[in-house]
């Protein structure tokens, strides 16, 4: 059985295999023994802290499997972006030059470097490990932090965000950045990521051009990955999109990956799920409980500090669960859980 629960400290070694995996793909998960200490440290503090409204919190989760302990994967939620440190975007937008001499009209498309998403809450560090990363683990792994969101709603924003990685080569270069950033940056992309990472941002507003990009002057292929997710990462974007997240023209500034947006209360899971008050079921404990108009859930504790989620055989009618699942979302007696059918 698998289980979605918050980071634990014990955690930091697998932590970190996972960040090696990613290859510095992934500004929130950077091959940093101390920085994700300091992210474990962070969710940790943040579940015990009582919240009426989102501030620097951040969570983030672990996908493990009860029968080898081994960490499959990890997901997150920063509360609010852009306040702890500038959160920059690309905003994709259209100029028009005109001329009455030439009676001609140029509508050119321009990147400006933007902070628009200050306040937003982000979806973040969504990242499997590849001999794990099935439809129905990364369905777990990212819908699980919603229902957390649904449980707390007071600890997050009205707007959510979530960004995808764009497009790179079988090398991991990405024609946009050697076409862009390369040329204001003196490191390749995988140091400008781990140093976002770090928090450490000074380096973009330092060094980012100041003025509008016209698309115009980049080559093609930098201009053909704008806004386009990485092949591998179209799972994900279908999760968003299913979510209720949509394209709204503003991108990543290092590889021009798409970011997503939606209202908080119109996630899906957010909409869909519900509450309700589980029964054991009379099986005896290890067996198989018998189902009747079951179809798959994630199936979540309401708890905070402890929170749990599994994906599970239900029918939110007769509410039944076996006593090792009970376990698993170490429910007590009377204790309810929030459901949501998968999809």
């Amino acid at each position: 059985m698998k289980v979605v629960r918050p980071i634990e400290y014990h955690d930091l070694s697998a932590l970190e295999a996972l960040a090696n995996n990613a290859r510095g793909s992934m500004t929130t998960l950077p091959a940093n023994r101390d920085h994700l200490a300091e992210l474990i440290c962070k969710t940790r503090d943040s579940l015990k802290k009582d919240i009426e409204s989102a501030g620097e919190e951040s969570y983030h989760f672990v996908l493990e499997d009860l029968d080898s302990g081994e960490i499959l994967g990890i997901s997150g939620i920063i509360a609010t972006v852009g306040l702890a440190a500038p959160f920059y975007n690309f905003r994709v937008d259209e100029e028009v030059h005109a001329s009455d001499t030439l009676q001609t009209i140029n509508r050119m498309t321009a990147l400006k470097l933007c902070q628009d998403y200050t306040g937003y809450t982000s979806l973040c560090t969504l990242f499997m490990s590849p001999d794990n990363d099935s439809w129905s683990n990364l369905q777990l792994l990212s819908r699980a932090r919603l229902l957390f969101i649904a449980e707390n709603r007071d600890r997050f924003a009205d707007r959510v965000l979530a960004e995808i990685q764009g497009v790179v080569d079988e090398n991991d270069r990405s024609a946009f950045w050697d076409s862009l950033g390369a040329h204001f940056f003196p490191m390749e992309m995988s140091k400008a990521n781990y140093l976002t990472g770090l928090q450490e941002k000074n380096f973009i507003a330092d060094l980012m051009p100041r003025y509008p990009i016209y698309t115009r002057l980049l080559p093609k292929q930098a201009r053909a990955v704008i806004g386009e997710p990485r092949p591998d990462r179209e799972p994900v974007f279908n999760i968003l999109e299913r979510e209720g997240f949509s394209y709204q023209g503003y991108i990543d500034i290092f590889d021009a990956g798409p970011t997503l947006e939606t209202g908080t209360d119109r996630l899906t899971t957010l909409r869909d799920s519900q509450i309700c008050k589980p029964e054991a079921s009379s099986t005896p404990t290890g067996e198989e409980k018998p189902f009747t108009n079951s179809n798959d859930y994630l199936v979540a504790s309401t708890s905070t500090q402890s929170f749990r989620c599994i994906s599970t055989a239900f029918n939110p009618e007769t509410a039944v669960l076996t006593q090792k699942e009970i376990d698993r979302l170490q429910l007590s007696d009377g204790d309810p859980v929030r459901v949501v059918s998968r999809y």
